[in-house]
């Protein structure tokens, strides 16, 4: 496998409506991508559609799971099984068409032209969000702002799940030792990733709320990353 193939890396959890739009609208592309979904037992049959999707589809992969582990967890079980296969570039994305997949060739670009990961921003000039309540939007921008002062890194959008990293990044982080399974997941990797001295750039996107499915946001995920980045600034990363 050339060094260069990237893999999207896709977590289900009842996402029947969006997997074939999704695949479609990936493979559309025309630039080579595979796509690996993690599904964690979607009662909707979420993973039967996906299968259906892989006997068309040779670049579709799934890896099923018992149940419902949490986002940190399905990345980290991606990340693995794509070190394992050598892909190149590694990307992390919703299902929900929140992260538009025609800003996918942006972040790889980005990461072909020397940043170790790029992350699509919603904070830096020219990013956006829409279909967003005002309150929400508020809320992330300055959860981002609060991450920002405690961990003291200058990223804009600290949350996004809209990322490309290169391979070495993820097999250089202790993937194992992060303990955390949804927004501080994210956070986590990224503040990781800088400890270790990788180089970031964010890239301006347009975040969408999602058309179809449920939000899996939850007063549990924002304690967990509201405590959490007092936790990670006492992890060793070397």
């Amino acid at each position: 496998m050339a060094h260069t193939q990237t893999l999207i890396i896709i977590p289900t959890y009842n996402e029947r409506d969006n997997v074939s739009k999704m695949v479609s609208a990936v493979l559309d592309l025309n630039l080579g991508y595979h796509i690996l979904f993690i599904d964690d037992n979607s009662p909707d049959g979420t993973a039967d559609q996906i299968a259906l999707l892989m006997k068309k589809h040779p670049e579709v992969f799934l890896e099923k799971r018992a149940g419902k582990l949490g986002l940190g967890t399905a990345y980290i079980h991606g990340f693995q099984w794509a070190i394992e296969r050598g892909y190149g570039f590694v990307i992390e994305m919703d299902c929900d068409f929140s992260h538009n997949p025609t800003d996918l060739p942006r972040l790889v670009k980005a990461c072909e032209d020397g940043a170790d990961f790029a992350i699509g921003s919603r904070y830096v000039r020219g990013g956006k969000v829409k279909n967003w309540p005002f309150k929400r939007i508020l809320m992330s921008y300055f959860a981002s702002v609060y991450v920002r002062m405690i961990l003291m890194i200058g990223i804009k959008d600290t949350t996004a799940g809209f990322k490309c990293y290169r391979s070495e990044v993820l097999k250089t982080i202790p993937l194992k030792n992060i303990p955390f399974k949804g927004y501080a997941f994210q956070i986590c990797m990224k503040y990781a990733a800088l400890k270790l001295g990788f180089k970031v750039k964010e890239i301006p996107i347009t975040f969408i709320d999602r058309v179809a499915g449920e939000s899996k946001m939850s007063t549990g995920i924002f304690k967990e990353a509201f405590f959490g980045v007092w936790q990670m600034r006492k992890m060793k990363w070397k």
